[in-house]
């Protein structure tokens, strides 16, 4: 049937079905993509969310270039003159960095495939992205060396005052650096890393080296690395870290009525409410892996997590990576989300850090309330099998009738110190007039 219409139409109709062609064929460099711009679907309506946006060091091309962190690329040029002067017996090192770099370089393009921009794109922007590479790729390296203990490699070349690379920069700069890392926005691809080690150490790259170098970094107690697979970036192996251990089995139902839909989401009761019930708060045995959460006789076990200034940015920031990254999974947003319907209020906190479930250091019980409250609004969830049997288990032990008559009464005759003393002063006065009347009884008898 002939197209009617101006020619604009007409010309609109050819160029989509030259593209139904094209369309059909995936990209090569979307399948590569792993790190992404936050849409403001995300961001709550604000684009300049604080917690998606890095506030001392831009990492990679999206914030390369804004005034707020131009103060840091002096330290980055810094840090590869040091690098490269470590080298002195190898003159030739920087040329064979960006050699080795340029080898992946559209791997590295396609990480941030399709939000890098222009200026990043031709012969030019070829050239810029390399350099940029290159000295992000040797600053991590030096931080990360020098905030680690046990290597000798940097910060002894450093002066006493450095900002960044002493001692005394370690203490108090370098926490913003690593907090700027767990920025979705703001990573490099760990394969960066791994070449330039590579080239540095004449050595074949070695995915556990990088990871386990990364995660000491990232984490104050890190596990070993889920695999030898390299992470896609610090985030991606920060994620991996805070999941190993304990996996939970697939829950087993009742029947089929009791599985549930895709819109049968269950909402567990806050921890003041279930200490009422009766339910007893452990740490569990992996004391940090997230997937360790398990409900039994009356106890539920729950990973140890530390509430400080930076756990927002890395629930966050975990969490967009799981709504963006096809694959990733959800079981970061299923913790929060559970997380979520447990701390409502600073009680809750409360009862949690009694069982050190919670280790509190966002300055009070409010704040830490407040930031779970922050991080849960308007999640997206793909159910999690695992915790969504939990959250009906809870919910089913505190509907049994010997619980809730339990939490009634203390909801109503123990909420408060005064409530506490009449009812003890009741059950006093109620033994007396029992064991009076007793006495009484007997002495009729013997008389």
């Amino acid at each position: 049937m002939a197209v009617t219409g101006g020619s604009g139409t007409r010309a609109w109709v050819e160029q989509v079905e030259k593209s139904l062609d094209k369309a059909s064929v995936p990209s090569v460099a979307a399948s590569r993509r792993s790190i992404y711009r936050v849409p403001a679907c995300i961001k709550d309506g604000d684009p300049n969310r604080k917690v998606y946006k890095p506030r001392v060091v831009s990492l990679g091309p999206f914030h390369h270039g804004d005034p707020e962190l131009a103060p840091m690329e002096e330290h980055k040029q810094r840090a590869l003159r040091h690098l490269l002067r470590r080298a002195n017996q190898r003159p030739r090192l920087l040329p064979e960095l960006v050699a080795s770099v340029e080898e992946v370089a559209e791997e590295l393009e396609s990480a941030y495939y399709p939000d890098l921009g222009d200026w990043w794109r031709g012969e030019e922007g070829r050239e810029r992205f390399l350099e940029m590479m290159v000295v992000d790729g040797c600053f991590l390296l030096e931080v990360m060396r020098a905030a680690d203990l046990h290597a000798k490699i940097a910060g002894d070349d450093y002066a006493p005052d450095d900002p960044v690379f002493s001692h005394h920069g370690v203490v108090y700069m370098v926490p913003y650096i690593r907090r700027d890392m767990l920025m979705l926005e703001n990573q490099v691809p760990l394969l960066l890393l791994q070449k330039l080690v590579a080239v540095e150490t004449a050595k074949p790259p070695n995915s556990d080296v990088i990871n386990r170098m990364v995660l000491r970094f990232m984490s104050p107690s890190p596990r070993p690395p889920p695999s030898d697979t390299l992470g896609l970036h610090a985030l991606d192996l920060h994620r991996r870290n805070m999941l190993y251990g304990y996996h939970p089995a697939p829950p087993h139902w009742s029947s089929s009525r009791d599985e549930p839909g895709p819109d049968d989401i269950i909402i567990i009761r806050s921890a003041l409410e279930l200490y009422e019930a009766g339910i007893r708060f452990k740490k569990s045995r992996s004391k940090a892996s997230l997937h360790d959460i398990r409900f039994r006789h009356g106890v539920l076990s729950m990973p140890s997590l530390t509430v400080d200034d930076s756990t927002e940015y890395m629930l966050a920031n975990t969490m967009a990576f799981e709504r963006l990254h096809v694959g990733a999974g959800n079981d970061v947003t299923a913790y929060v989300f559970f997380m979520g319907g447990i701390v409502k209020l600073a009680k809750d906190v409360a009862v949690l850090s009694s069982s050190g479930i919670i280790q509190n250091a966002a300055g009070s019980d409010e704040a830490a309330a407040k930031m779970f409250a922050s991080v849960s609004k308007d999640m997206v969830l793909e159910p999690e099998r695992a915790l969504e049997a939990v959250q009906r288990e809870v919910n089913a032990y505190c509907e049994k009738p010997w619980n809730k008559w339990r939490a009634n009464v203390i909801h109503n005759y123990f909420r408060s110190p005064t409530s506490v003393l009449n009812f003890l002063a009741a059950a006093v006065a109620l033994v007396m007039i029992v064991v009076q009347t007793a006495y009484t009884i007997m002495a009729f008898y013997y008389n």
